[in-house]
């Protein structure tokens, strides 16, 4: 039997929490601006911190900012409608990243880096010019043990996302307040409260991308070992240098196994 909304949402609220206290994601008097595309996880996030916040005994203020990247119909006034609607404080911002990216890269290229990339310039610069101290992005648990994989897989690199990340020029900071979060349960939770999901037509909808193959091979391993990607989440957390290919370390790992 599916969960019911309000199980689902203790759920979520409880993993948030958890994260927000295991981080240090949320403090006294910041200003946070939630990145919402109208995807279920922007959404979803939106939503909690928002729950969060009428109870938490500190004081923050949330800004929900979308960013129209020029797609061809791209339905923003269902965003904005839905965020006034709900009483939200919000920003729509625009920028044409659509043109660069298909014209920098092919129909049959990987568009989502550099759609992002170029997301995340104009979002950094907003966040300033907005007195928003934090930028809250919607990347769950899922995205973190696929992205860990990706790396593993195609660039030879241990890495995936942080919960919390300063930028290079130090300006902003990320948090990821739902790293604790399935995906299956944020798409039952915003299914269930109805979000007007928004399409996204320049990566959404690219076939055969490499994370569509990862997710698969999670897929198929939780069908015989449910507890897959919460294993792989935990790993992010418990990492021992010592027993990685990792230089300088062959050293006093020789070391302490003589001492031992």
């Amino acid at each position: 039997m599916e969960p019911s909304v309000e199980k689902l949402e203790r759920r979520l609220l409880d993993r948030v929490a958890r994260a927000i206290g295991d981080f240090a994601l949320v403090e006294d008097g910041d200003r946070i601006m939630v990145a919402v595309s109208g995807g279920k996880d922007s959404y979803t996030l939106l939503h909690l911190l928002e729950r969060l916040r009428r109870r938490a005994p500190i004081r923050f203020s949330l800004l929900a900012v979308n960013l129209d990247q020029g797609q061809p119909g791209f339905p923003a006034d269902r965003l904005r409608d839905w965020l006034a609607g709900n009483g939200y404080e919000h920003r729509m911002l625009r920028a044409d990243t659509y043109s660069v990216v298909t014209r920098k890269l092919g129909p049959d290229e990987t568009r989502c880096w550099l759609c992002s990339r170029m997301r995340r310039g104009v979002l950094y610069d907003a966040a300033v010019e907005l007195g928003c101290n934090k930028i809250a992005l919607g990347h769950h648990r899922d995205d973190l043990v696929e992205t860990l994989l990706l790396n593993l897989f195609f660039s030879g690199q241990i890495k995936a996302m942080p919960a919390r990340l300063v930028s290079e020029d130090g300006r902003n900071t990320l948090i990821r307040p739902l790293v604790y979060c399935a995906e299956r349960e944020i798409a039952a939770f915003a299914g269930a409260m109805a979000f007007p999901i928004l399409p996204c037509d320049l990566c959404g909808s690219q076939p055969n991308l490499q994370r569509r193959r990862v997710k698969k091979l999670l897929d198929d391993l939780e069908a015989e070992h449910p507890r897959v990607r919460d294993s792989l989440l935990a790993a992010l957390g418990n990492v021992r240098p010592t027993q990685l290919l990792v230089r300088g370390e062959g050293r006093r790992g020789r070391a302490h196994a003589i001492a031992d």
